[in-house]
């Protein structure tokens, strides 16, 4: 009977926070959709045209890697005002669920693009020097030796990403974008609702444990 009395404001909204999953579920999924495409291009650029690179070009390279190293520091909070008139130009509107998903692209995408080149920087040169002998063209490398042979680093750094994406999703919420942020700022921190925040932040918690699982059998997949 305690836990029930704890829990009467989240038993007053079951429908809140079933709108509030799914709207976070839809946030990441798209987000994650658009931002890894791509940022696998970019990540590929960026190995590409690095030194010592198939397509070695040190110029574009040192634009591009500003370019990705200034959009991975601004914080996003601030990302979401910067962008606030490319939103409403793309979506019609700045606040909303599909509206938060254009500042989380561009949050995501040289976060993850970073996170793709360091995987396929690993990859052994000697590989690729042999893909090379062999008359592959830049492209055949690219998919059967880059992409193929760092499988399972892609796979862990979605894994990383997806998880952030989650919880900038909540941020996203606190300032109008819906989901589980939204409803725990304007349900329970604004109205002391301590319950409601609680189980938000549960029901995120859940959304990331059951993103690593899967990528964990993913990359268990993989490996074996």
């Amino acid at each position: 009977m305690l836990a029930i009395s704890y829990f009467e404001n989240v038993m007053r909204i079951p429908d809140e926070f079933v709108t509030a999953t799914l709207e976070t579920i839809y946030m990441t999924v798209l987000t994650c959709l658009i931002a890894f495409i791509l940022g696998i291009i970019v990540g590929i650029i960026l190995v590409l045209t690095q030194p010592n690179g198939l397509k070695e070009n040190r110029i574009f390279y040192s634009i591009l890697d500003k370019i990705v190293n200034i959009f991975r520091s601004i914080p996003f909070v601030i990302m979401m005002a910067l962008l606030v008139n490319v939103t409403r130009g793309i979506v019609g509107t700045s606040i909303g669920t599909t509206a938060a998903i254009v500042p989380l692209v561009f949050a995501t995408v040289p976060f993850y693009a970073r996170q793709i080149q360091n995987a396929l920087v690993e990859v052994n040169p000697g590989v690729i020097e042999a893909a090379e002998a062999m008359g592959l063209s830049t492209w055949d490398i690219v998919y059967r030796v880059y992409l193929k042979e760092s499988l399972p680093a892609i796979i862990r750094v979605s894994a990383l990403s997806i998880i952030n994406v989650i919880g900038i999703t909540a941020m996203a919420g606190t300032i109008g974008g819906g989901g589980l942020g939204n409803l725990a700022i304007t349900r329970g921190y604004n109205r002391f609702q301590g319950d409601v925040t609680l189980v938000s932040t549960l029901i995120i918690l859940v959304l990331v444990f059951i993103s690593q699982a899967v990528s964990d059998y993913m990359m268990k997949k993989v490996e074996h």
